[in-house]
């Protein structure tokens, strides 16, 4: 009953004309895409015997792993096995904690 109207001259121009510039921009994309090296990341806590790091450390209140990632400019995960590792060797002392967050204070 209804159906697709014609196109008129100058739209059936500008649609091959589009198609056209679509195959050009794929060529175009096929030729800059390079492949690229992925880099391993890897996240390594701070060292726990560096003094410079564990005295600021203990300036801070509290100490959560969220805290202690934005100070460090590390990672969450990097910053709450930091803190496990001052926690074992007694530099720190867990307060309190969950599953999801744990609380340390400085000794």
């Amino acid at each position: 009953m209804g159906g697709k109207k014609k196109l008129s001259l100058k739209q059936m121009e500008r649609m091959q004309g589009r198609k056209g510039d679509e195959e050009k921009e794929k060529k175009k994309k096929e030729k800059s895409v390079v492949p690229r090296e992925k880099k391993q990341l890897k996240i390594l806590p701070p060292d726990v015997k560096n003094e410079k790091i564990v005295g600021e450390l203990k300036k801070m209140r509290v100490l959560t792993p969220y805290a202690v990632a934005s100070r460090l400019n590390i990672r969450i995960s990097a910053a709450k096995d930091f803190l496990e590792q001052l926690a074992e060797n007694g530099s720190i002392q867990l307060v309190s904690g969950n599953h999801n967050i744990k609380i340390y204070r400085a000794n």
